[in-house]
């Protein structure tokens, strides 16, 4: 036991790494040269404002128990039943502290979609309200022993619907309520620094193990044998290390492809967006495939996330940086070819965890698991995407989300925080000297 909360403390940092730096440098140089502290800003905020709100009410709203599975059956959890934490026991901290980290991303991934166009206060506005009524709300009904699981129990790993699909459909919803950017997309809006989005998207690949490989949960049955234990902690995460690496070589090389298709050439940011499409898609799969389920998941990630980051343009949605195309495709994706690969086999078919008992539909099993795959699905889509919606409005309407078209033309950096992230010129903007 004493390694595995060792290793949860690692997967916990691993983690909280993702959001800052990785996900700050990987947006930040996607973004144009103007904005990209703002950009950066925003998933530093998110971890800020996200972590603190998940201390005070969020474990309580989303897991109300001392771990996995404890929560009150019902659709929403109770916000007080261990407000500030009361209750949960010093040594479960980790797994509080663990969770913590992956609300912080998935609202730290939203901000992509919107970028170079809104204010920071309003996204700090935002994130509270975001958190409380829709990544909670999801985290409780997938993970938390909440009323959906209960009734529809899917497969999600470590957050393929309760980060992804969320995040996605959030992003998705609010570049259409914000609006698209002075000049898109006739305007060339360009990555002003792929080496940041490259350094970026490494540290994420690295940092993803500790997000799918730390989603290991024990059954009561294991926790009670040492040897069992054991026998579950090493033949776990190996699998979902090994599943994890594997759907990520395979949709980069599946997203160059597509590009190769579509463009006549295959770029660096198509590979770096290649890693995050397969991470993305293997998220809520890792545990529940063989070793050909993984390629198979990573292979259609790359190709379909490619594909449908292109059709953006002929649906006319601003997604800046492309959340809806690689995060919301690539959670489907992932979580839906559960119902196809899924093998009994797998970790999560070990512990007796899929639905009905049967496997994936190209193992023999029939439509039962597809169909719980596709409820929870959906049940992420509805729920987000209403809610996302009412909140998006509520803040167009009262304080505004977007800076003036004169501050967007010259830059959010220098008009929103008195700074600029290049300073060739000399200039004092922004000196607390």
């Amino acid at each position: 036991m004493d390694g595995y909360y060792a290793w949860m403390i690692v997967a916990t940092a691993f983690v909280l790494m993702m959001t800052t730096p990785a996900l700050a440098l990987f947006y930040g140089g996607m973004t144009r040269s103007k904005s990209v502290l703002n950009m950066m800003m925003m998933s530093f905020a998110a971890m800020a404002v996200v972590g603190i709100v998940f201390v005070l009410w969020g474990w309580s709203e989303g897991w109300g128990g001392d771990g996995v599975g404890n929560g009150n059956g019902k659709l929403i959890g109770n916000p007080f039943t261990q407000w500030g934490l009361k209750g949960v026991s010093e040594g479960n901290y980790i797994f509080v502290l663990f969770q913590l980290t992956f609300a912080v991303i998935t609202a730290a991934l939203i901000s992509g979609a919107i970028a170079d166009r809104v204010k920071l206060s309003s996204w700090l506005v935002f994130l509270p309200i975001w958190v409380t009524l829709c990544y909670f709300p999801i985290a409780h009904n997938v993970w938390g022993g909440g009323w959906f699981y209960s009734k529809f129990p899917n497969l999600d790993y470590a957050g393929g619907t309760v980060v992804h699909i969320n995040a996605g459909i959030a992003g998705g919803v609010l570049a259409l309520i914000i609006g698209r950017r002075i000049g898109w997309p006739k305007e060339q809006m360009r990555p002003h620094n792929l080496t940041l989005t490259m350094i970026g998207a490494g540290l994420l690949w690295a940092g993803w193990y500790g997000f799918n490989v730390g989603s290991i949960v024990f059954t009561s049955d294991s926790l009670k044998s040492a040897s069992k234990f054991s026998a579950q902690f090493y033949s776990e995460t190996g699998v979902t290390f090994m599943n994890t690496t594997i759907a990520t070589m395979a949709a980069m090389l599946g997203w160059m492809l597509m590009e190769r298709i579509l463009h006549g050439k295959a770029t660096s940011l198509g590979a770096a967006s290649g890693i995050v499409a397969g991470l993305v898609a293997i998220t809520p799969s890792c545990g529940s495939v063989n070793i050909t389920g993984a390629l198979i998941v990573g292979a259609a990630a790359g190709l379909l996330c490619a594909l449908a980051v292109n059709l953006k343009f002929k649906f006319g949605l601003d997604d800046s940086l492309d959340v809806v195309g690689v995060h919301l495709v690539g959670g489907i994706v992932g979580c839906l070819l559960i119902g196809f690969v899924g093998t009994v086999k797998s970790p999560q078919g070990v512990d007796g965890l899929f639905p009905a008992g049967g496997n994936g539909i190209f193992y023999g099993g029939d439509l039962t698991l597809l169909g719980h795959q596709a409820a929870g699905v959906l049940f992420t889509l509805v729920w987000t995407g209403v809610l996302t919606t009412v909140i998006g409005l509520a803040i167009k309407y009262t304080i505004g989300w977007r800076v003036s078209e004169e501050d967007e033309v010259a830059g959010i950096d220098v008009t929103d925080l008195g700074e600029t992230a290049y300073d060739f010129g000399g200039s004092t903007v922004g000196s607390h000297l």
